[in-house]
């Protein structure tokens, strides 16, 4: 009766099963089971669990029978399942596009990790931490909110960039990446019911993020204005009109990410004062993801919302070791701003992950204690020298693109690069999914071509995935080897 159950043993009754020839004599209850004729048809997981629907075929007629286990049904009405939350928040594009790339060992230019260590200093201070040094705490728990030694450095760094005096135990907290901040500010500030308006394209956890805690998200993407050539990041705009037409009384929380992530944008001051006045209006909190801060090119200026007037007690600012220092497997991030909002993310934090690995938190406080000591020499201090280093395989990777008829985005932070290939014409073979175009380009481009990409689609709502599938997304935190190599597959490979 369209029921699917787990099969744990089979359980025949005593209603008489029609004689069958070719039988296995013994059966369960005696009776003979043409176990040869038995096929699973349309095996599924779901949750973990695996499904199956079992006929038993007769020489004359099939009986279809009901497996059983345990005496226990899992259907739809049972209690066994996931929770209803994560409805709808089960695809990933990092899982399925990251598993593509290692399937056919593609030249991976898709995922945001650096193909090259971390500083040298930096590297030698986890070393010390973990084996050098005399203090035996430093491989135990530290402190749930932030190790002491990290958050004090932190104080010491962001204080001047956001215009306060930062309390290092009660303005900063620290958790599994910016991504376990992030989901500690959403699910520690916002209530089932409210509304938050997400600006487009946003890294794709926002919106799971934000429907999981039972909030309504509310887009506005930021367009290029600009329609012909080469772009600049800074050609993307915001539309005030749009912009606060997403905005109510409901309204709890707008997130941002800036540099955004994949368009590169830097926001001008201007940009983030209408941001701001409308968080102001409609008494709501910012969540202002900066993780690429260090990263800006072209004489570009990161400025930080919080430290816009008004702006310091409505907002939460997001950062990374794993970006300030290109070490995104160490899974370190902060979130810093007022008492009163970083209070309930510690107390989130303190109840799903409790602390962070004690010796990846000295190693990057020892390593920030040194940026800080050699600040004014650009080329010596890491959070400026990135920049310097990576400019030139920016420009690099835009002359492929443009050589082999990409329109590339020039961006001003960050290091992706969004990539216009409607100019390509290229033919891509169906491939029985109904996704937007740039995700079958992508598949496409990586099983023939074995260059690894990312669809910008990923970073919209359902609604708005036509404003980003004509593009792709490049990273180019690469080594020269690769950003070469890059332009050697496009150029021998991409027009065919």
């Amino acid at each position: 009766k369209g029921s699917t159950h787990v099969c744990a043993y089979i359980q025949v009754r005593e209603t008489g099963l029609p004689s069958c020839s070719n039988v296995k004599p013994g059966g369960h209850g005696g009776h003979n089971i043409n176990y040869e004729a038995m096929q699973v048809l349309n095996p599924v997981k779901s949750v973990g669990i695996a499904f199956a629907t079992y006929v038993i075929q007769s020489t004359s007629h099939k009986t279809v029978l009901p497996i059983i286990s345990s005496n226990r049904k899992y259907s739809k009405m049972s209690k066994l399942r996931g929770a209803d939350r994560l409805k709808g928040t089960e695809k990933n594009v990092w899982v399925e596009f990251g598993k593509l790339a290692v399937d056919y060992k593609a030249l991976n230019l898709g995922q945001g990790f650096p193909d090259f260590k971390p500083p040298q200093h930096v590297i030698d201070k986890m070393v010390h931490a973990v084996d050098g040094s005399e203090n035996a705490l430093l491989s135990q728990y530290t402190r749930s909110y932030g190790h002491p030694r990290l958050v004090n450095v932190l104080a010491k760094l962001y204080s001047p960039l956001t215009g306060q005096t930062l309390d290092p135990m009660n303005n900063i907290t620290v958790s599994v990446g910016a991504y376990g901040v992030l989901f500690c500010a959403v699910q520690g500030l916002v209530n089932p019911g409210d509304e938050v308006v997400i600006v487009e394209p946003y890294f794709d956890c926002y919106e799971p993020m934000v429907k999981v805690a039972g909030a309504t998200p509310k887009y506005v993407p930021i367009r290029p204005i600009k329609k012909e050539g080469v772009l600049s990041s800074d050609d993307w705009k915001l539309d005030p009109v749009e912009l606060e037409s997403k905005f109510s009384a409901k309204t709890k929380a707008i997130m941002i990410n800036n540099p955004n992530n994949p368009v590169g944008k830097v926001f001008k001051k201007e940009e983030l004062e209408m941001i701001a006045g409308l968080c102001k209006k409609y008494d709501c909190i910012c969540i202002s993801d900066e993780v690429y801060e260090w990263m800006i090119y072209d004489d570009n200026k990161h400025i930080k919302i919080a430290s816009l007037p008004g702006m310091w007690e409505r907002t939460i600012t997001l950062g990374s070791a794993g970006k300030t220092f290109s070490a995104t497997g160490w899974k370190l991030g902060w979130g810093v701003g007022p008492d009163h909002l970083i209070k309930p993310m510690q107390i989130l934090h303190q109840n799903c992950i409790y602390t962070c690995p004690t010796p990846i938190q000295e190693a990057v406080a020892e390593g920030l204690e040194y940026e800080l000591s050699v600040q004014d020499n650009k080329e010596e201090c890491y959070l400026t020298s990135l920049a310097l280093e990576l400019k030139p395989k920016r420009d690099a990777l835009a002359k492929s693109l443009v050589e082999i008829g990409m329109i590339p985005t020039i961006p001003e932070g960050g290091y992706f690069m969004m990539a216009d290939i409607s100019k390509l014409n290229i033919d891509i073979p169906d491939d029985g999914t109904k996704d937007p175009y740039d995700f079958k380009f992508v598949r496409w481009l990586c099983k023939e071509k074995r260059l690894s990409v990312i669809p910008p689609s990923a970073f919209y709502n359902q609604e708005h995935k036509n404003l980003g599938e004509k593009f792709v997304r490049f990273c180019f935190i690469k080594n020269d080897n690769g950003i070469a190599a890059t332009g050697r597959v496009q150029r021998r490979h991409v027009r065919s």
